[in-house]
């Protein structure tokens, strides 16, 4: 077992890096967490995704939050201690962790297999949460960290750790949807924005057999974007990509967290097409109804996977060799990375490396 990794009755403390406060610079820390229970398993950290949610999160963006906070949700590292009831997993696994630690269990839609919507009380988030113990939940700007069994996914053997983590949040986030509204050959694909969540989009569309075009502000990562595998680039800067583009599209996802003028991009769609949103500004937006009335258009809204379907997500990657284009940074540039991310200074998902806390 690693040096302070949780044991006996009540667990141990760990080094994390924390904002104490809304708006406060993150700083390292201690934290505890909990003795291994009958079904969990002690994860070491080697990786932890930053994404921009951790950012809004971190300053109040989406509301008030729980202080001091470890954000982090996408965790990848090695299984170093299972509790007597675990049978999924052993000493030495390869697993990740994504955006939620428990939900109720027995709502429909955790029988469902999508806890992401659980009824009976919310999922538990990785952070910023509080357990169904009653104690807080820190994520995976940490060293361990310890998570039950069923809400623990395994990182297939063809995956590198360091690209892997940002699948956690960033892959499921783009796939679930992706696969929801049957994206595949034929198909016609625009994602809005090349950035952490946009560019996990383009490669999983491509590889699931669809027609890909980016929208985005400018035409500064139109290589990054072909090579990623999309055939078409735009500029949404350009009036005129509105008017070329008109009509095009069986599927739409947004991956931006600032509001879009929706009417135009609904523009974009076929005859029932679908705009999905997985980016999400901190602001309202609004929209002209006859938008969606013309042409029997769908907006809709997708908040990450399942544990069945994030797994799935995993081993599709696995499977075509895919990762998160990453920027393994040390620890004690986390605040560097947060202002780079609200630049756009990242391509395309800052990794820390946990060894360095």
């Amino acid at each position: 077992m690693s040096t302070n990794a949780p044991t006996g009755t009540t667990g141990s403390t760990v080094p994390a890096y924390a904002a104490p406060a809304a708006d406060a610079p993150l700083e390292r820390t201690t934290i505890q967490r909990r003795a291994v229970r009958e079904h969990d398993v002690l994860i070491e950290v080697k990786y932890a995704g930053i994404c921009h949610s951790d950012i809004h999160q971190a300053r109040n963006g989406w509301g008030e939050g729980i202080f001091p906070m470890v954000p982090g949700h996408e965790i990848a590292g090695v299984v170093t201690e299972i509790g007597p009831g675990v049978t999924r997993f052993a000493v030495g696994d390869r697993v990740g962790v994504g955006c939620m630690v428990d939900s109720c269990r027995e709502c429909d839609n955790c029988k469902a297999g999508l806890q992401q919507y659980c009824t009976g009380g919310g999922a538990v988030m990785t952070y910023n949460g509080v357990g169904r113990d009653g104690e807080p939940t820190y994520g995976g700007y940490s060293t361990h960290i310890v998570v039950d069994e069923e809400f623990t996914v395994r990182i297939p053997d063809g995956l590198s750790l360091d690209a892997a983590a940002p699948l956690l949040c960033a892959g499921i986030t783009t796939y679930s949807p992706l696969r929801q509204w049957n994206a595949g050959p034929g198909k016609k694909v625009a994602v809005v924005g090349l950035g952490g969540l946009g560019h996990m989009a383009v490669k999983f569309a491509a590889a699931m057999g669809a027609e890909v075009t980016v929208l985005s502000q400018s035409l500064k990562k139109m290589d990054d974007g072909l090579r990623l595998g999309a055939q078409h680039y735009h500029a949404t800067s350009d009036d005129s990509t509105f008017e070329v583009l008109a009509g095009t599209f069986d599927l739409i996802v947004s991956t931006v967290s600032a509001p879009l003028p929706l009417d135009r991009f609904l523009a974009l769609l076929k005859a029932d097409g679908a705009m999905v949103n997985v980016g999400a500004p901190e602001e309202p937006v609004s929209l002209n109804l006859f938008s969606l009335i013309m042409g029997r258009k769908s907006l809709a809204g997708s908040a990450i996977g399942g544990i069945p379907e994030t797994q799935e997500m995993l081993d599709f990657c696995a499977e075509h060799g895919l990762g998160a284009e990453i920027e393994v940074i040390r620890a004690d540039q986390v605040n560097e990375a947060y202002e780079r991310v609200l630049a756009s200074d990242v391509r395309y998902r800052f990794v820390i490396d946990t060894a360095t806390i």
